[in-house]
């Protein structure tokens, strides 16, 4: 089997090599055994199931949460050579129906399914019967954050292993933190399963939190800073991603929204003239990106607050999988944040969820307002301890801080007294002297600490208590009832034995426009002659796409055509010696790719 992976690898997919982790998880499904495996946007997950299903043979269950996702998955393996199918509702019930009887004669390698058509009795009765040999629940974040009220399959997922008992699960997402790992672990594996964590860094990317003035106006600015490049604007709302285009085209920078609420040829329009046009900005929900393999996203712009960390994270990762410079640009305000109350309150969740979800968005606030280096407290959320990255806007221009020593150790002393037990209202109450009923039932007004902040406003104290959590202070309780709780850190100052400063304007004013922002490298360092034979390729690739009605990045990814215009292939045995290029696409592609390669050497 060992030997297996390494031909499967090369003779279907192209690859000479694994990428870091991939093995690991691969050598642990093969083994017979369940995985976790968390990767950053970018490292190659999908081979990560997709290698051992071919090895394992029989049949392999692939859980994915959108349609769309799914549906470029099967045409990209389609076209790998590699039999694959899925059974979704966007499709004709006879082409359903066609696929199931390719699933039943044991033809199918790969079926990919939704939680809702899969966790059906029928559908479990049916697959029960046949050779499954490996199930794969992509974007596994869904299981715990989602809720159970939003998409109840989701919940369900956690008998697949007594359906199909002896079949090793593997659960793959870019994104989950402590909580949301251990979450998954248990309601999907029963406690049963290794983790693996690759790592979350992304170090190329700088990171920008800006509070919000005027949104058109900052993001403007920012673009602005990348001409012709590739990038991708975040909006809340669909009718802000048209204001959003809108603007950059007044501006003179082509763009083109996406959203889903615009009909699906039109996406797809859209979708395909990003991966193919240099210079193209999408202005989007979070409808777009998911599965798009697109290397030279060189920004990501979020103009209104992200629903989490986790989100945040996942959305921007989709900027510099090229391993190039790339930046992250948030801009948020105190708007953002009741609106995310709002959206969370109003969420067919239970109580727990919703409990859940509100801190989670406590400690994306709490980094926003981040008086130190953001790359340390993104990664300490996800448990990743680090040094400050140098590519930040807290290291590349630190802000005016103030000394707020005897703040921090007054709200520290608070949490302390109190049990560490309570959240950020209690404690700021008892901080500025409040005579609430829950205060003088708890006796918390007898405490040396009651009202020795009353000279504070209550927005200060939220500001300081956010910023002492994502100074690695205090400790934010997700799981439970989301107290705070003082770390060893937070101790010593306590104590005495640490100071803390704080940035004092980080809710009373926006911050300043950047004047100076690092300029983006290119992806790769092409002469020009392979620049124009690069837009030439995209051009083929489209074509290529519409004549099969796939997305543009199914034929080849941006790496394989950047591969072909550096390498120039003249023949199909250099042309299989392409990143990404596999037995199927040497025999349905090379002839036309060699086609405009040799024209464009010729020219030259």
């Amino acid at each position: 089997m060992l030997g297996a992976k390494h031909r499967v690898l090369k003779d279907v997919f192209g690859f000479d090599q694994f990428r870091e982790g991939q093995e690991g998880v691969i050598d642990t499904l093969l083994a017979g055994d369940n995985v976790l495996t968390i990767m950053p946007t970018g490292a190659g997950k999908s081979l990560c199931y997709q290698v051992p299903a071919l090895v394992l043979g029989g049949l392999t269950i692939v859980v994915s949460p959108l349609v769309a996702l799914m549906q470029d998955q099967v045409a990209a393996l389609q076209l790998a050579g590699v039999a694959a199918e899925t059974i979704n509702s966007s499709r004709e019930r006879a082409d359903n129906v066609a696929a199931w009887r390719k699933v039943e004669d044991g033809e199918v390698r790969l079926l990919y399914l939704s939680p809702e058509r899969l966790m059906t009795e029928r559908m479990l009765a049916a697959l029960s019967r046949l050779d499954v040999r490996l199930i794969a629940v992509d974007e596994a974040h869904c299981i715990s954050q989602w809720g159970p009220a939003f998409r109840p399959e989701y919940e369900l997922l956690g008998t697949l292993s007594q359906t199909f008992p002896g079949v090793p699960l593997v659960a793959l997402t870019a994104t989950a933190d402590e909580v949301t790992r251990s979450d998954i672990v248990e309601r999907l594996f029963s406690g049963n399963a290794k983790t693996v964590v690759l790592g979350f860094d992304r170090p190329n990317i700088k990171l920008t939190v800006e509070m919000k003035s005027n949104w058109k106006a900052q993001m403007l600015d920012v673009v602005s800073k990348h001409p012709g490049v590739s990038g991708i604007v975040y909006c809340l709302s669909r009718k802000k991603t048209e204001e959003a285009a809108e603007a950059l085209n007044a501006a003179g920078i082509p763009a083109l929204a996406y959203h889903a609420g615009m009909d699906k040829s039109v996406r797809e329009h859209h979708q395909n003239r990003f991966m193919t046009e240099p210079g193209l900005v999408i202005t989007a929900t979070i409808a777009f990106g998911m599965g798009i393999d697109k290397a030279d996203v060189r920004y990501v712009v979020h103009t209104d607050l992200p629903g989490s960390v986790e989100a945040y994270y996942q959305e921007f990762g989709r900027a510099g999988r090229d391993g190039a410079p790339a930046e992250a640009h948030m801009l948020y305000g105190l708007g953002d944040i009741a609106s995310r109350r709002r959206f969370i309150e109003e969420a067919e969740t239970g109580t727990e969820h919703k409990r859940r979800e509100h801190k989670r968005l406590d400690t994306l606030v709490a980094y926003c307002e981040s008086p130190t280096c953001r790359r340390v407290a993104l990664l300490a959320y996800f448990g990743e301890a680090s040094e400050p990255c140098g590519n930040c806007d807290m290291c590349l221009e630190p802000p005016e801080m103030k000394d707020g020593t005897q703040e921090a150790q007054k709200a520290l002393s608070a949490v302390y007294r109190t049990g560490q037990r309570f959240g950020a209202a209690h404690i700021i109450d008892i901080l500025r002297g409040a005579e609430t009923e829950k205060m003088l039932t708890s006796g918390h007004n007898k405490l040396p600490t009651y009202g020795v902040g009353a000279d504070r406003k209550k927005a200060e104290w939220q500001s300081i208590l956010r910023q002492l959590v994502a100074s690695g202070f205090l400790k934010l309780d997700v799981k439970d009832y989301g107290g705070l709780a003082l770390t060893e850190k937070g101790a010593r100052l306590l104590k005495g034995e640490a100071s803390f400063s704080y940035r004092a304007d980080s809710l009373t004013r926006a911050k300043a426009a950047k004047a100076q922002r690092r300029g983006s490298a290119p992806a790769v360092d092409l002469l020009p002659a392979q620049q124009e034979l690069l837009g030439e390729l995209k051009t083929l690739r489209l074509r290529l796409a519409k004549e099969r009605d796939v997305p543009a990045f199914v034929i080849f990814p941006d790496r394989a055509l950047i591969d072909m215009a550096v390498k120039q292939p003249v023949n199909k045995s250099e042309f299989a010696e392409v990143n990404g290029v596999g037995a199927a696409k040497l025999r349905d592609f090379a002839d036309a790719f060699l086609d405009v390669i040799g024209q464009s050497s010729g020219s030259g």
